[in-house]
């Protein structure tokens, strides 16, 4: 596994128009994915861009070549599933070797986790956030409306091993249909150095089923989890990351129990996170409809800087999604969520 490959000289901070330092940049690799999860893609899947139109992995990596420089520190390589894209170790080497780059981390289904991850750390790949909607084999397919044999603590315990740490567990917490499962989930941090988060559910996009009475607020599910383990306390020493959870742990507990709660609690105000989509457009909200290509001008041979620039100038003070508002986005895989 490497270092961190650290800039030989401090690098500039990009900011937008309301001053937030914008460290963070998502790169989904494919729109494609294994899965059909209820809360992310319709049951039909959608229409795939054409090959043509996707980022190749040198133009990925010469896009972040030419952001590095400007304040991007950490990357997470999303999709779709980004692990159906082949041969992503060769992603994650180019990635791992540019000046300024902190932070190489991976978000899956883990369908392919327990089979790829060793190769995804020998490749530089730092970290890995699983989604793991349930625990029992008969719901995991009814929420993704796939069978591919997905072992959770199988993948889990493989990435572990693998040294991709912290690891992180991904819940989307959906009352009626998993939410029975939130004190098994929590329980695994008594057990392994895992940090389990959960998530309010986005009922955005042709997610027409999955609607307001589908949302835990995380309080519940914080007292849920107090109940189960014997209390919970702010767990200060868990990894940040990139995101916006807030982390408790029980006394003791290797592992820590995350909250991220975009419906209850919007954390717009310090969002340091912009996206690039696989056919190379920078999204600047997840729920926005604000959007540059940079696969364009890259090309074209120009430089990226000035669009960068431009269109951090027009990023959001914050989504609406409140409003069920989601800025045309018809499924979170569009974007890598």
């Amino acid at each position: 596994m490497r270092s961190a490959a650290l800039p030989l000289a401090p690098a500039a901070t990009s900011q937008d128009a309301q001053g937030r330092a914008i460290t963070y940049l998502r790169i989904s690799v494919t729109d494609r994915c294994n899965f059909r999860c209820l809360y992310c893609m319709p049951a039909d899947g959608l229409e795939w861009l054409p090959k043509a139109e996707i980022l190749s992995y040198e133009e990925i990596a010469l896009v972040v070549r030419q952001l590095a420089p400007l304040g991007i520190r950490r990357l997470r390589i999303t999709g779709g599933e980004p692990t159906i894209r082949p041969q992503l170790e060769i992603l994650i080497r180019h990635l791992a070797a540019i000046p300024g780059v902190e932070d190489v981390a991976l978000s899956t289904n883990g369908v392919k986790l327990a089979e790829k991850a060793a190769l995804f750390a020998d490749a530089g790949l730092n970290r890995v956030n699983m989604s793991a909607d349930s625990l029992r084999q008969e719901r995991i397919v009814a929420i993704a409306r796939r069978d591919l044999g997905l072992d959770p603590l199988r993948a889990l315990e493989a990435a572990e091993r693998a040294g991709l740490a912290p690891v992180k567990v991904n819940v989307v917490v959906m009352r009626g249909i998993n939410d029975d499962e939130v004190e098994d989930f929590a329980r695994l941090t008594l057990e392994h150095p895992w940090h389990v988060r959960f998530i309010e559910l986005m009922p955005v996009g042709e997610m027409a089923q999955l609607t307001w009475s589908h949302v835990v607020p995380s309080m519940e599910v914080l007292e849920r989890c107090d109940r189960a383990l014997g209390g919970l306390a702010p767990a200060d020493d868990a990894p940040r990351g990139n995101g916006p959870a807030a982390y408790y742990r029980t006394a003791g507990a290797p592992g820590s129990i995350g909250v991220i709660t975009p419906m209850t609690h919007t954390y717009c105000g310090s969002c340091n996170r912009v996206r690039l989509t696989a056919d190379g457009r920078l999204r600047t909200c997840l729920f926005g409809t604000h959007e540059v290509s940079l696969r364009d001008p890259l090309r074209r041979g120009e430089p990226l800087a000035p669009v960068f620039r431009s269109a951090l100038a027009g990023k959001p003070p914050e989504h609406h999604l409140l409003a069920m508002d989601a800025g045309g986005l018809r499924a979170l895989s569009q974007v890598g969520g």
